[in-house]
């Protein structure tokens, strides 16, 4: 039995539909945690079994955990909380859940940095990285996925990209980093939660195929989409004025700004790009797949 969280999200969605695939093959059988079963794709409706809620609530966790060999656990960050609440806070319920019904193996949606200068310095990530430390304490086997930013973080730019053809960040604009597609972290985890012959903690890095700068964006936006693009630096303090001008807790906040600038000062640089830490979907495709149909649309 494998629980996924977050199964209509960014990356639980794609995990789902692998595993709808791959997962009867191994006699595994599959449940969801979800807020509203409605949303979950007519190819999941009588193939696993669901359990109404959230999974930051004990009860809920207890029913979708009974049972369970294994568990995708992915925290959707909430904005109005501190960093330490949205992450730690959140997942104490499941260490006690996972603990109590003896679950063997767990894989969590996590972030590059460990072991690097700025890792306890870097926000979001410092908290997420808790958030592991948090999970591995209870004794099951982890596999924290790494993960840089996500090429799907530029959805959100697709209307300045279409309207004025920016798109804007913080990071310096030669800053050259990892970057990934949502569906290469849904693939890596569904081979660990599929074959479990894996003990102990660790991270599993998930890179992308290249390190790319905003100017690389740009570039092959521009390529892609055929309309010139061009990136716009945007200073750390103005994006913490809007974000809270738009009602997010301060702390949080400040977790957001801590983690861009450990990004611009090279937070994703402390892995070694190898073959196991690179993944297969290059920008240049999921902009062709993903981003022109947004900004076209």
């Amino acid at each position: 039995m494998i629980v996924i969280t977050a199964p209509t999200g960014n990356i639980g969605r794609h995990l789902l539909s692998r595993l709808l695939e791959s997962a009867p093959a191994g006699g595994e059988a599959l449940r969801v945690i979800v807020r509203d079963p409605a949303r979950l794709p007519d190819a999941a409706r009588g193939r696993v079994e669901v359990v109404t809620g959230s999974h930051a609530e004990p009860g809920v966790l207890d029913r979708a955990f009974a049972g369970a060999d294994a568990v995708f656990w992915l925290v959707p960050p909430d904005a109005s909380l501190t960093p330490y609440d949205a992450y730690s806070g959140f997942t104490l319920p499941a260490v006690e859940a996972l603990a109590a019904h003896r679950v063997g193996h767990v894989v969590g949606v996590s972030a590059l940095g460990r072991g690097t200068p700025l890792a306890d310095r870097a926000g979001l990530v410092t908290a997420s990285l808790a958030m592991d430390d948090l999970i591995a304490g209870t004794g099951v086997a982890y596999r924290a996925l790494a993960c840089p930013s996500f090429f799907e973080n530029l959805l959100e730019e697709a209307d300045s990209i279409r309207e004025k053809g920016v798109f804007a960040d913080t990071v310096d604009a030669d800053r050259k980093a990892p970057l990934v597609a949502v569906a290469d972290i849904a693939a890596t985890a569904a081979g660990l939660l599929l074959n479990r012959t894996w003990t102990g903690t660790d991270s599993v890095p998930v890179l992308g195929p290249r390190d790319l700068s905003p100017d690389d964006l740009a570039r092959i936006m521009t390529e892609q989409l055929g309309r010139p693009v061009r990136y716009e630096r945007r200073p750390l303090d103005e994006l913490s004025s809007t974000l809270v001008g738009h009602g997010l807790n301060e702390t949080f906040v400040q977790g957001i700004v801590d983690m861009k600038r450990a990004k611009d000062e090279g937070l994703d640089a402390g892995v070694a790009r190898t073959p196991a830490t690179t993944s297969p979907t290059g920008f240049e495709q999921w902009c062709a797949r993903t981003l022109k149909p947004a900004v076209l649309s």
